[in-house]
């Protein structure tokens, strides 16, 4: 399967766990979950806006940073540009926040609520290289159903 139909085969799941549900950690937390064990990723994650900064929410993985600043590292860099940041390698990102050694690429997906941040989605890979464009489109969507 490639990584594409393993995505389509998840937006369904996705769907059918955000839909109907109100309240939005648990939302994140099963998202979380699903991602991180279809994808065996390294760390799987959110960090929601609380007092403009970015602060720990649900994730799936190895301890990890709790509070993140405005435009720092990959995740407060995604917050700050608006926009998905996808680093192929993590020790070459300038100002990269090394929660684990162990991380070697990431993708950060804002997640907005109309025009505001509300939290980013975090994924860290063991592997360098490990996120592309495919990833950032369907992450976006996911990121989409998580608020709808």
């Amino acid at each position: 399967m490639t990584k594409e139909e393993h995505y389509n085969s998840l937006l369904p799941q996705v769907k059918a766990l955000c839909e109907g549900e109100t309240d939005l950690i648990a939302k994140m937390a099963n998202v979380a979950a699903l991602l991180h064990h279809e994808f065996d990723f390294w760390w799987t994650g959110f960090y929601r806006v609380v007092n403009n900064e970015l602060l720990l929410g649900p994730f799936q993985g190895p301890i990890a940073c709790v509070h993140i600043a405005y435009g720092r590292g990959v995740c407060g860099t995604a917050w700050k540009e608006r926009r998905t940041a996808v680093v192929p390698d993590v020790e070459e990102f300038p100002g990269h926040i090394a929660c684990s050694s162990e991380s070697r690429s990431e993708i950060v997906v804002p997640i907005f609520n109309d025009a505001d941040i509300i939290a980013v989605l975090d994924i860290d890979s063991r592997d360098l290289a490990t996120f592309d464009d495919i990833d950032a489109n369907y992450l976006e969507q996911i990121a989409k159903l998580i608020i709808n």
